[in-house]
């Protein structure tokens, strides 16, 4: 079968189309046919060489690689002690995440069982392969963490906090894969939803269920808005703490991304810092595929590649401004 990987670390040049033998399937696994594979933050960091982590937490690597954790394609062959699956199914997951052995950047992947879910029925392969890690991270940061594993970042459990009818929710770097599902998941629970983008994305996330949109290039978003529960940052970085006053007294920030805050401002304001590493999770998956297919949730698809331009793709991802995901076809 054809895969990508690479043999040394570096930029998407690096990314070769190579010719590989079919992955046999272990116990509790299924192989899968994958026909898309979505292209997620850690596909890059693994080509980069995991330079993002600190060097006392980064794994050791063998090359060569296969990148990928997002796929979703259809059931082949099926391990004798795997009940819930059968040859012909449709399926989509993120597999064994945290980890960097997905695998998905293939014509065939061997896939734990526990990490699927069957693809919902309103969306094709290309927008499922894109939802798993986005829609995952935004589910578990606020809906239902799933597992009480403490995060690498903090060692503490995330308590996602119940939102509920009359709450306002900030989502920042809205347009993006976690960014988009933050929106409508806040949206579906009832909440007032405040988006900020750049002012490209403003139908999009209004179509997406926005209520209020502040693009950024032309306004702070603490200038104008304040008295929120729950701000979801997916941008990061070290102007992080800017977002701190929008919050009302006993709010909480969600940081996706590496971001810092001040302890002692935090506890003058009484705001709740809380961040989480996504897992792997089929039967989240499964209940999440209900809302696509009541239409509560859709997928932005920015652009799409075949897998034989992977290095195209994350090309694209380097330029930033993405607008939902970006996903590799395998199978058109």
């Amino acid at each position: 079968m054809k895969a990508i990987q690479f043999h040394e670390a570096g930029g998407p040049e690096v990314l070769r189309y190579d010719e590989v033998p079919v992955p046999e399937i272990g116990p509790g696994e299924v192989l899968v046919r994958v026909y898309a594979a979505g292209v997620n933050p850690p596909d890059w960091y693994l080509r980069e060489g995991l330079k993002v982590m600190p060097a006392e937490m980064r794994p050791a690597l063998e090359f060569p690689l296969t990148p990928g954790t997002d796929m979703s394609g259809v059931v082949q062959a099926v391990a004798a002690d795997v009940a819930e699956f059968a040859v012909g199914d449709e399926v989509f997951g993120m597999l064994r995440f945290p980890g960097f052995n997905g695998r998905t950047y293939a014509e065939h992947v061997a896939a734990p069982a526990s990490d699927l879910a069957r693809k919902p029925a309103g969306i094709d392969h290309v927008q499922a392969a894109g939802a798993p890690m986005a829609v995952l991270t935004a589910w578990q940061y606020l809906v239902d963490l799933g597992h009480d594993v403490p995060s690498p970042f903090t060692g503490q459990v995330h308590q996602p906090v119940p939102i509920a009818p009359g709450m306002t929710v900030l989502v920042n770097g809205a347009a993006g894969g976690v960014g988009h599902f933050a929106v409508q998941l806040a949206k579906w629970k009832g909440a007032r939803v405040v988006a900020v983008a750049s002012g490209r994305h403003e139908q999009f996330l209004r179509n997406l269920g926005a209520d209020e949109f502040i693009d950024y290039t032309r306004t702070r978003a603490a200038d104008v808005v304040s008295d929120v529960d729950i701000v979801i940052d997916t941008v990061g970085g070290p102007d992080s703490s800017r977002l701190l006053t929008v919050l009302k007294r006993g709010g909480t920030m969600l940081p996706v991304f590496f971001a810092q805050y001040d302890p002692e401002e935090t506890a003058r304001l009484a705001i709740s810092v809380s961040n989480i590493q996504v897992r792997s999770n089929g039967p989240q998956l499964a209940e999440i595929g209900r809302l696509f297919d009541e239409g509560k949730l859709q997928v932005g698809v920015d652009s799409t590649y075949p897998l034989s331009e992977a290095g195209n793709a994350h090309t694209r991802a380097a330029q930033g401004h993405i607008q939902g995901k970006i996903v590799l076809t395998v199978v058109s």
